[in-house]
């Protein structure tokens, strides 16, 4: 259980500290600001607007969505 505790925390750690990062920069830390994702990260999968922040790629969007989701 120790480990799992400590990849657990590791994890949430280094997800903070990328939020705080794209905070700062005012970018969607799902998409880094791009405004759109791709499924598969594939040379032919289309891209799509980030769901996160609507396709804006600005950090408050990210934020207003994050918190109609909690």
């Amino acid at each position: 259980m120790g480990l799992f505790n400590a990849i657990s925390n590791w994890k949430s750690e280094r997800h903070g500290k990328h939020v705080s990062k794209m905070r700062a920069l005012g970018r969607c830390p799902d998409c880094n600001g791009k405004g759109f994702t791709t499924l598969f990260n594939y040379e032919f999968s289309a891209p799509l607007d980030c769901p996160s922040c609507n396709g804006s790629g600005l950090y408050s969007d990210w934020a207003k969505s994050n918190e109609i989701k909690h």
